[in-house]
């Protein structure tokens, strides 16, 4: 996936803090820029200095663009960089920099622009897309072909010269495209998701109902895009049970997909085309191939895919979801609010949306006006626990732990009925409860979510840690820790429990070795720290011991922790048997 990343970039600084980065051909070669452009300036090239009294000169304007790109201000960034290439046209960095800039600012500049960077990936994937919005696919077909069959391109080259094939009228053409794919490999669920939209929009009912259920049965988990895609398609099979039976199946458990599968999305899979022409099934290959490269790590290259994507759809909802999130990824949640207020009101994914811009608001420092916007979403819809589980994570993490409990209770009695996937609600409640200094009620929804998914790591550690601290059910609890650190066994906080269960019930040689090996794992983690200073001087090591204390000193502790570990390097341990 990442080779494509580098490929595009090669085509378009994107406005990061790096140096000078890869020329226009991708291999980092560039022609001498004058000694007057900014690249020569930035490279040690003599150039003359700036004069105070002209900011608006191509340094100025430059730099003003790089620091605007870097705020994702792509407006002011577009702004400044179009001023320093009008002052200096041929230099090839301000020109990748402006066309970056104009292509997140949605400016028609941006096409302009493409047309002079014959080997940018980026600018081929946008003239493509400006072609096909003119009707012109004959000529969108010979660019997306130029585009190369390695690394991502490998999954959006098909799928774009398949809908440009759509474009000409050839469905036989385009299915043949994405024929190869379909058939296997790790490719056969998005081309046959691709392959059912082309045979809907032709009307050929039985060979996308054929092709969506491959893409349903390839697919991992259920998601809103592909189940209206898919319900859409069946009902025009005259399937339409088997796809409100898909709905049905999202809606299960508490978590964001389950809130989408509201009558609004079941109203927009049957009113009509999910995607409605070629143009808009280009748009939908380009916002997939952006959250696959946001997933491992690409947000800038998924934010300029997502762009691309809106330029043919305007006010697509996924591709403002993607945009946003990959914005927020780079740290820019003012600009990911306010493209997140872009989305409709009306549209199937709004809620989503919502969810979304709260989260941002409470990361901004604005709680209040997260949960606000969250209780009207949760009046709104006042049978979905979402809502509610989000008002419970904003209060939590306010430290308002005993009204994000209740929150949290709305949200379970809002369940239709607890099942497996319902456990982290208890264990989030569990949590707070425990914060709040209701043991009773937090032991019981740690019972309750072990009942509900019984080998659950979190849950049996959690649960197993606070009976050991409480010295009661040690030998279950011993149980419990083992089977956790088996499912999971290179989480140092685990080992660690593991380890002060054996301290606590005798075991020092066991105690130590499993204190020894969480240490390995969290080396930074106080706490374990502090229990492995307390085996070692258990067992008579005690300069190990004051080691290990004086480390924890050195770590973030709990409050009023670091006066009882003073008090250990002062005067030991007091006994082992003491701490039973």
């Amino acid at each position: 996936m990442l080779l494509l990343a580098a490929a595009l970039l090669a085509g378009c600084a994107a406005g990061g803090n790096s140096g000078s980065g890869p020329g226009v051909d991708g291999s980092g070669a560039m022609e001498a820029a004058p000694a007057a452009s900014p690249v020569a300036a930035r490279r040690g090239a003599p150039a003359p200095v700036p004069a105070p009294a002209a900011p608006e000169g191509v340094f100025g304007a430059y730099l003003a663009g790089r620091l605007a790109a870097n705020e994702s201000d792509a407006a002011a960034a577009a702004d400044a960089l179009l001023s320093a290439l009008a002052a200096d046209p041929d230099e090839p960095e301000i020109l990748t920099r402006a066309f970056s800039a104009t292509v997140m600012d949605g400016r028609s500049d941006a096409v302009r622009l493409a047309r002079r960077l014959p080997e940018s990936q980026l600018a081929a994937l946008l003239l493509a897309g400006s072609d096909a919005q003119a009707g012109r696919w004959e000529r969108a077909e010979a660019r997306i072909r130029g585009l190369p069959r390695q690394g991502s391109a490998q999954i959006l080259q098909p799928l774009l010269l398949a809908w440009a094939q759509a474009g000409r009228g050839n469905t036989d053409a385009a299915l043949a495209t994405l024929r190869p794919f379909v058939e296997g490999g790790q490719l056969r669920a998005v081309a046959a998701l691709h392959g059912a939209m082309i045979a809907d929009l032709a009307g050929r009912a039985r060979e996308a109902e054929r092709m969506i259920r491959i893409a349903v049965a390839e697919s991992g988990e259920p998601n809103l895009r592909l189940t209206t895609i898919a319900a859409g398609i069946l009902a025009r099979a005259g399937r339409e049970t088997e796809g409100a039976r898909l709905f049905d199946a999202m809606a299960l458990g508490s978590d964001d997909v389950a809130l989408t599968a509201g009558p609004a999305a079941r109203r927009a899979a049957l009113s009509g085309r999910a995607v409605a022409s070629p143009v808009e099934g280009m748009a939908e290959a380009q916002v997939a191939l952006g959250a696959s490269l946001r997933r491992q790590g690409a947000p800038e290259l998924s934010l300029i895919l997502a762009r691309l994507s809106l330029r043919l759809r305007p006010g697509f909802a996924p591709a403002l979801i993607l945009a946003a999130e990959s914005l927020a990824d780079e740290r820019h949640a003012e600009s990911a609010l306010a493209v997140l207020t872009s989305v409709p009101a009306e549209d199937a994914m709004a809620p989503l949306a919502a969810l979304r811009r709260a989260a941002l608001l409470s990361r901004l420092g604005r709680g209040e006006e997260a949960v606000v916007l969250l209780r009207r979403m949760a009046d709104a819809q006042p049978g979905a626990p979402q809502p509610a589980v989000a008002i419970a994570d904003v209060l939590r993490a306010q430290g308002r732990h005993a009204e994000a409990a209740a929150a949290y209770g709305v949200a379970i009695e809002r369940l239709p009925r607890p099942g497996a996937a319902d456990w982290p609600l208890y264990y989030a409640r569990a949590v707070v409860r425990e914060l709040a200094g209701d043991w009773p009620a937090a032991e019981a929804d740690l019972r309750q979510a072990l009942a509900l998914s019984p080998d659950q790591p979190s849950v049996l550690n959690h649960l197993a840690y606070a009976w050991v601290e409480r010295g009661e059910r040690l030998d279950e609890a011993r149980g419990m820790l083992e089977r956790a650190v088996a499912a999971r066994p290179q989480d140092g906080n685990i080992a660690d429990s593991l380890g002060w269960a054996l301290f606590r019930t005798g075991d020092l040689a066991g105690a130590i070795r499993w204190l020894e090996r969480a240490a390995e794992l969290e080396a930074r983690s106080a706490v374990i720290n502090d229990h492995l200073g307390d085996a070692y001087w258990a067992a008579g090591r005690r300069a190990e011991a004051g080691f290990q204390w004086r480390r924890a000193l050195g770590m973030e502790l709990e409050a009023g922790d670091a006066a009882r570990v003073e008090a250990k390097l002062r005067d030991g341990l007091p006994s082992a048997t003491a701490l039973r």
